[in-house]
């Protein structure tokens, strides 16, 4: 019996985040340059987006660019914002009733990329089904010090006091207010490490890592990575006990 047909769709996680890992070493391991691997792990999203939305998700975010990777050659980062600039294919959300949304710095994208990205905002937000959420330009650091900056701000106004400063004031200024904390995460390519992504709201989050490059991480992983977690028991701190 496969992966999808062994998963309980009464029992799919509300939102799943991904850090799509692996696509330079899976060009290297071809003979190829790294954008290679990009332009195929770009078609790996729209397969992955398609079967999550099927199976009943309601939020994928996918770290897509991170601050760190302003760091990467120009050369390289050139590619990337020509291939994310490309893959923004209206019509694939449209058909799925998927809405768009972007987490990140977008300031320091180019203008042509974020005229792109806003222009798939707006005409997908009418959509009722799941949300595709890109990282772009984004790190756990860069959203926790924004949040912080703007707590600080409204104190400093009078609007806030420092006594009523709680875990949901600050969840509240976060880049992702507007949706659940990852239920899953997914690291593909080998490494077990969260790189800056979602921190905050990953604290309960149940984590999965493979070794499978990004590129090659089609429906039936994926469906595997969600049977591993619907095996888990979610406890938040309680017992099974309490949990039963």
């Amino acid at each position: 019996m496969s992966y999808k047909e062994q998963i309980d769709l009464n029992r799919v996680p509300q939102h799943v985040a991904i850090i799509m890992d692996g696509n330079g070493r899976w060009a290297k391991q071809r003979g190829h340059e790294r954008s290679f691997g990009h332009q195929a792990g770009a078609e790996t999203v729209h397969i992955i987006a398609e079967e999550a939305a099927r199976m009943g998700v309601k939020y994928l975010t996918l770290y897509t660019f991170s601050t760190e990777n302003w760091n990467r050659p120009e050369t390289e980062i050139s590619a990337l914002m020509g291939l994310l600039f490309d893959s923004i294919e209206e019509e694939t959300f449209m058909k799925n009733n998927i809405s768009f949304r972007v987490i990140g710095d977008i300031a320091k994208l180019p203008a042509n990329v974020q005229t792109r990205l806003n222009s798939c905002i707006e005409h997908t937000s009418a959509n009722t089904g799941m949300c595709l959420v890109l990282a772009l330009s984004y790190s756990s650091r860069w959203e926790l010090t924004e949040a912080t900056r703007q707590i600080a701000e409204e104190v400093k106004n009078g609007i806030l006091s420092p006594e009523q400063i709680d875990d949901r004031t600050i969840s509240r200024h976060l880049a992702t207010n507007f949706m659940p904390d990852p239920d899953l995460l997914i690291r593909t390519g080998g490494e077990i490490r969260l790189s800056n992504y979602l921190l905050w709201q990953c604290a309960y989050s149940e984590l999965y890592f493979c070794d499978t490059y990004w590129p090659d991480f089609h429906e039936e992983e994926f469906c595997r990575a969600i049977c591993d977690y619907q095996k888990r028991e979610r406890r938040f701190g309680k017992t099974s006990e309490q949990i039963s």
